[in-house]
């Protein structure tokens, strides 16, 4: 009887550390086969993405291939149309996993996300930076169709990976990005439409470039945000970054702050121009920058401003 309890204790241990290996290369870790359980996934795909679209007013027409077999889910385009793939039974058992149909359904807002930001059109893969867009957007369409904070958050804390890989955010920091967007939909703020793309999509939603944001805390009273002034007559384009691979171009306007926030961590990446091409710096939240031209080497620099 005691040989027994060892020998199933032991395959369980085995059982177990063999999922934990198995990681999708969407970053989720693939859970164990459910043939049967009352938590099964009760929706259609088609009619849950439809009720996504029609939430953000969003006219676009998607593809969906059922796929079973790739234990996965994944955002493409083919043919020049929009294009999600999905195992059925790998959502099904997520939502067992998880103990909820929320958790399927906010994987595949996920993908939609990846969509919606034109991650794909890019063609550049996986990256942090877009992996917390496109969680953030889960969240943001798990509370517009009616999910709760714990819903949204049931898929990734069920099968997230706790450390982050080159193309993919930890868990933690996943949950946080959800925990955004669920909270910018409850307060009503529409989805960011950074990196967007065509105004052909007709998306609602604001196109300032920065994630939803709490209307009751603005970029302008808020001491977590970064400013960028530029001592100059004239506009200045610079490069920023999160993860300091991924940059995106940025105009500080001469005469104004421009405010924003890294979105992964408590810092991020500025390239400024410089003779021999550029050079990098490293800002961090909670803090103001001057951009200083050099009259003698005509190069740009930057300097913390004192509090």
């Amino acid at each position: 009887m005691h040989k027994n309890i060892i020998f199933f204790l032991i395959f369980s241990l085995f059982f177990m550390e063999g999922i934990a290996q198995k990681v999708s290369s969407c970053g989720y870790i693939i859970p164990p086969r459910s043939f049967t359980s009352k938590f099964a996934s009760v929706y259609e795909a088609k009619d849950v993405v439809d009720r996504m679209l029609n939430n953000i007013n969003w006219q676009v027409n998607f593809n969906l291939r059922q796929q079973n077999g790739i234990r996965n889910a994944y955002a493409t385009i083919s043919q020049g149309r929009r294009l999600i793939v999905y195992d059925n039974n790998f959502l099904e058992d997520i939502d067992a996993f998880a103990r909820t149909k929320w958790a399927s359904i906010s994987i595949m807002a996920h993908e939609m996300g990846h969509h919606y930001f034109n991650h794909v059109v890019s063609q550049q893969g996986s990256t942090i930076p877009s992996e917390i867009e496109a969680d953030a957007f889960s969240g943001y369409m798990t509370q517009k169709l009616g999910g709760t904070l714990e819903q949204a958050l049931a898929a990734m804390s069920a099968i997230g990976t706790a450390r982050a890989s080159r193309t993919h955010p930890a868990k933690s920091d996943r949950l946080a990005a959800i925990s955004r967007g669920w909270n910018a939909a409850n307060a009503d703020t529409p989805p960011s439409t950074a990196n967007s793309g065509s105004s052909s999509d007709n998306r609602s939603g604001n196109n300032n470039g920065t994630p939803p944001t709490n209307p009751q805390t603005t970029p302008a009273d808020d001491p977590s945000w970064i400013a960028l002034y530029i001592q100059s007559n004239k506009d200045e384009t610079v490069q920023l970054s999160d993860d300091g691979r991924k940059y995106q171009a940025a105009v500080i306007k001469a005469g104004q702050p421009f405010v924003f926030k890294f979105d992964i961590y408590q810092y991020g990446y500025l390239k400024l121009p410089y003779y021999n091409g550029v050079r990098t710096y490293k800002l961090f939240h909670g803090k103001d920058y001057m951009i200083l031209y050099n009259r003698r080497n005509k190069n740009l620099t930057i300097v913390e401003i004192p509090e």
